[in-house]
């Protein structure tokens, strides 16, 4: 799995013109489905995400976890993108849609965040808050 995470003051997903999620201080995270992913993968995903320390501590470091603040989880199948050969884009690492919603859903369970509407075109917003964006991979327990 490959995830962009942002540190936001906020962020929004609109489908067709109507807001389905929108939170406050937080974390939008761009989350894609890869090949080979499996539960295993999205647990583990999960799992490093909701320990990120992303927020500054007392001492203005970026020392403390998400705590209570709000997270916003988006599909995003073309973080997968390979523009290696070319320009335009070629999706073949990208997990089959059926997988990718089942493990995209888990990791959104697992973090109890809100989400974007999965395989629909979405308009994203954000307010960056630092601006502090990171990326996050995990690989399939079976992948070199």
């Amino acid at each position: 799995m490959r995830a962009v995470v942002q540190r936001v003051r906020s962020a929004s997903v609109d489908v067709e013109g109507s807001r389905v999620a929108a939170i406050g201080p937080g974390l939008l995270i761009l989350l894609g489905v890869g090949e080979g992913d499996d539960e295993a993968t999205a647990d583990a995903c999960a799992a490093k995400l909701a320990r990120l320390r992303l927020f500054e501590d007392a001492e203005g470091r970026m020392g403390e976890s998400l705590g209570e603040r709000e997270i916003l989880c988006v599909s995003q199948f073309t973080l997968y993108g390979d523009v290696s050969r070319g320009n335009r884009p070629s999706f073949i690492t990208a997990a089959e849609p059926g997988l990718a919603e089942r493990l995209y859903e888990r990791v959104c369970d697992a973090l109890g965040a809100e989400r974007g509407v999965f395989g629909a075109r979405m308009a994203v917003e954000s307010v960056n808050d630092g601006p502090v964006t990171l990326i996050v991979e995990t690989r399939p327990a079976n992948s070199v």
